[in-house]
């Protein structure tokens, strides 16, 4: 498990410099531990690298230090991306430029420390925001780190940290925030494609999704479809690349079936394990799909079965982290940690992401993006019409809705709300700054139409790297769909274009149609996991009353006591309350009851 752990202080500070080098001293005798860099104002330590996956990149002449996976940026031909190594002319055009030109040239998961002027150091998360990259203050000395507990560890017991409640607020009517701040006072955490200056205190996004997103790249599909093909099967066999054997994560649905297309034996010589999970319902057994999916791939298949006696008390013993951590999509973990240690595969690749990448987001929005990017021109009536399909509403509602969003747009509809049955009616009813914890950039991204405005902020939120049961058990986690090239690409491509034909996901199936079976490329059902995650909870059923009924929701007035008593009461009720909300506020309450002092 790759983590980091660094130090940045001033130099000429007697008492910054003392207490950095407290700090430092037992990291430097651990055997776990590497020193990667150590020089006056900056000391920064690593665990768990591998050659060729996770490595220091030491840049000449004292340019910095990047830690982590990159790739050089070129032209894509299908083939993976070459393998950074940096030259002296690389590295002084990334110390001149302040690290754009690392955003530019390179791509990957990475966190980099940069001298900045006048002898100071600026830290720089990579778009992807893959690693985390979390920043506190302790004894004047700021330290930067990735995994919580080597924080905790190396700054004492002494130093209690307590949950930011109004944050936690935030998150319970809002969903997880996206932007610096975390749901523990004291921590924030560095901005996917964000520069921070220690000395001057001072952030600058070299990188942002709502830019990308402006730079609208229309152009002929045939040409869009060949250059998405081309992104995706090179991003995925640049990860490939690095492992001899990994993990696929099959559910049989577009975006899976993608991936294993790109990871047949002809795209990669590494040993691909495909795995795919199921468990009784209406929507949770997929494994025709997925049969179908490798076996045009050309790679072995191994099924599981969902385990429905997981324990939901698992999740008070979790590792710690500065936000609530949803686990439903982690009740898998020690299954995954098996079978990958079982096959020494390194790392579990997964398609997470694609609904928002790709664009499988049924309404008319494509609609009113045409008419804000074109207006009413000979192709609104076809523009217009895929989105009918796509909404599987009338030509007439869709263009009305769009006319409508074009001349009045609905902005509250840009700030998501989470709509919980659960929640304190006086909480509900109270107005709120839905933006007061998001990203910086969606306050000026008010200008973006509704379809584009909508997939850019579902873009904006990183895929957790460490797998908080299984910990350093766990394969490495990669999502391939979320590179930073392709991610970019479907930003700057209108919506209109990703869902030309009226079907979501319309030009990735496009691309990969001759190498995918015929029932996935046409496939409009989508599979799921909600009998399961209902099944879970109806088994865990008196755990969960009691953690939610006896906890800090309840007792801070943020979820309505009465209201959790009769949704979880196992009688009929009238509550229009759902399971996954439960879990998610489990998940809150749980994560709440470690930080108790």
């Amino acid at each position: 498990m790759f983590r980091y752990i660094a130090m940045v202080w001033a130099a000429s500070h007697p008492q910054q410099a003392a207490a950095a080098h407290s700090l430092s001293r037992n990291w430097q005798q651990r055997a776990d531990w590497h020193a990667a860099l150590l020089q006056p104002g900056l000391h920064v330590f690593t665990a768990g690298s591998k050659p060729g996956i996770n490595m220091e990149h030491l840049l000449p002449e004292g340019f910095g230090l990047i830690l982590g996976k990159l790739f050089r940026r070129v032209e894509f031909d299908s083939t993976p991306s070459p393998c950074a190594v940096f030259s002296d002319d690389d590295a002084a055009s990334i110390s001149r430029s302040g690290g754009r030109a690392l955003v530019d040239h390179f791509w990957g998961r990475y966190i980099a420390f940069l001298p900045s002027a006048p002898g100071g150091t600026a830290v720089l998360r990579d778009p992807s925001g893959t690693l985390p990259c979390f920043r506190t203050c302790h004894e004047g000395v700021t330290v930067f780190f990735s995994w919580l507990d080597d924080l905790l560890e190396m700054i004492g017991p002494a130093e209690k940290l307590r949950v930011d409640w109004e944050v936690l607020m935030s998150r319970v009517m809002h969903g997880p925030p996206n932007g610096r701040h975390t749901a523990l006072a004291g921590i924030c955490q560095l901005l996917p494609g964000e520069r921070f200056d220690v000395g001057t205190g001072q952030s600058s996004l070299l990188w942002s999704a709502v830019d990308q997103a402006r730079s609208a790249a229309d152009m002929k599909t045939e040409d869009a479809t060949r250059l998405l093909g081309h992104a995706v099967r090179s991003c995925v066999r640049s990860w490939a690349a690095c492992y001899e054997t990994l993990l696929l994560r099959l559910s049989g649905g577009v975006d899976s079936s993608i991936l294993a297309a790109c990871l047949s034996p002809r795209g990669t010589p590494a040993d691909v394990i495909c795995v795919n999970y199921h468990s009784p319902g209406s929507d949770s057994d997929e494994r025709h799909f997925a049969m179908l999916a490798a076996g045009r791939a050309g790679r072995d298949l191994i099924t599981r079965e969902r385990d429905p006696g997981f324990r939901i008390e698992r999740v008070l013993q979790i590792a710690r982290m500065p936000n609530p951590v949803p686990y439903v999509g982690a009740m898998n973990a020690s299954s995954d940690a098996s079978l990958a240690a079982a096959h020494q595969a390194g790392a579990l690749f997964a398609g997470t992401g694609g609904d928002p990448l790709f664009y499988e987001l049924p309404s008319w929005w494509p609609a009113a993006d045409y008419l804000h990017d074109k207006g009413l021109d000979t192709g609104f009536a076809a523009a217009a019409m895929d989105a009918a399909r796509l909404d599987r509403v009338s030509l007439w509602r869709a263009t009305r809705l769009a006319w409508q969003e074009r001349f009045r747009p609905d902005l509250a509809a840009r700030v998501q709300t989470m709509k919980n049955a659960l929640l304190a009616t006086e909480l509900t009813e109270k107005p709120q700054d839905g933006l007061r914890f998001a990203h910086p950039a969606l306050r000026e991204a008010l200008d973006l139409p509704i379809g584009k405005h909508v997939q850019t902020v579902a873009l904006m939120y990183p895929i957790g790297y460490y797998e908080p049961f299984e910990q350093a058990r766990a394969p490495e986690s990669v999502h391939p769909l979320f590179s930073q090239p392709l991610v970019e690409l479907c930003l700057r491509l209108p919506s209109y274009l990703l869902t030309r034909g009226g079907q979501g996901r319309a030009l990735a199936r496009r691309a990969f149609a001759a190498e995918l079976p015929t029932q996935i490329v046409h496939r409009r059902s989508k599979g799921g996991i909600d009998d399961h995650v209902k099944a879970v909870l109806q088994r865990n059923l008196e755990f969960v009353r009691a953690l939610l009924l006896d906890g800090e929701l309840c007792r801070r007035g943020i979820i309505d006591r009465a209201k959790v008593e009769e949704a979880l009461s196992g009688r009929p009720t009238t509550l229009p309350w759902l399971p996954g909300l439960v879990h998610e506020l489990v998940a809150i309450e749980a994560w709440a009851s470690r930080w108790k002092h």
